[in-house]
């Protein structure tokens, strides 16, 4: 009495014993190139002269098993090709260390009173635009008012005070920003922070730039990169206003 196999593929009585005789110890979960081919071979000569495999189903057996063998490759060159991405990746944001950097973040950092610069910007004219900075339980600390702003990119620097005026303690601030457009319509603004980078963190295949102040970028999420040793050039159009706001 014959059986079939885990591909579908039925076995008959000698079938059997040679797949039983060349089994390993360890059962197999998997059907490899090596084992198809004995079975396959096995099939074409113990088969019945009366009762010879179809072609269709010989073409057929053969097709699945091409496709499968090609997916096998795929699936390999794919991990291989991602652990040399994630090498080239980690080369690529070593080279950022001792770079000051801007990226998309929405954390600044309260040093002996001073606090990080925070960027952000719009492409079109927004309104009542309020500024909340919350402490590390995400309770809110400051609400600013920062008015109505033209489409353009502005900068922000907080006073490191709470709504009484207290001085906060050092430490790690979340910071959001909310407007209006010109149709009423609420505008959540994405904002940037910028630091200079001490070191570099892979976690999970992810690479994060570490700031000298503590905070974490994506490395995917940097805007600009900043050479400190390099002379700087200064934008002569470009005016800050009382507030720190500067525009673009």
């Amino acid at each position: 009495m014959g059986y079939v196999d885990t591909t579908g593929v039925y076995l008959g009585a000698q079938e059997e014993r040679l797949a039983a005789s060349n089994a390993p110890d360890e059962h197999k979960t998997s059907l490899d190139q090596d084992s198809f081919l004995t079975i396959l071979v096995a099939q074409l000569t113990h088969q019945d002269p009366l009762n010879p495999m179809e072609d269709t189903e010989m073409t057929s057996q053969l097709a699945q098993f091409s496709s499968l063998e090609q997916l096998t490759s795929i699936n390999s060159g794919i991990s291989a090709l991602n652990e040399t991405m994630a090498q080239d990746d980690m080369l690529t944001a070593v080279s950022f260390i001792g770079k000051e950097v801007k990226a998309e973040g929405y954390k600044v950092s309260l040093d002996d009173g001073n606090a990080s610069t925070i960027y952000y910007g719009f492409g079109e004219t927004v309104t009542r635009i309020m500024m909340n900075i919350y402490d590390s339980e995400g309770a809110i600390v400051r609400t600013v008012e920062l008015g109505s702003k033209e489409a353009g990119t502005y900068q922000y620097t907080w006073d490191g005070k709470d709504e009484n005026g207290n001085q906060l303690d050092d430490g790690q601030y979340g910071v959001g920003i909310l407007g209006e457009d010109t149709g009423g319509d609420y505008v959540m603004v994405q904002t940037e922070i910028s630091g200079r980078v001490d070191a570099v963190v892979n976690e999970n295949g992810t690479q994060y730039l570490r700031l000298a102040d503590g905070r974490f970028v994506n490395l995917l999420n940097v805007k600009e990169v900043v050479d400190p040793d390099a002379s700087s050039v200064v934008d002569p159009t470009d005016t800050s206003g009382e507030d720190g706001e500067a525009g673009a």
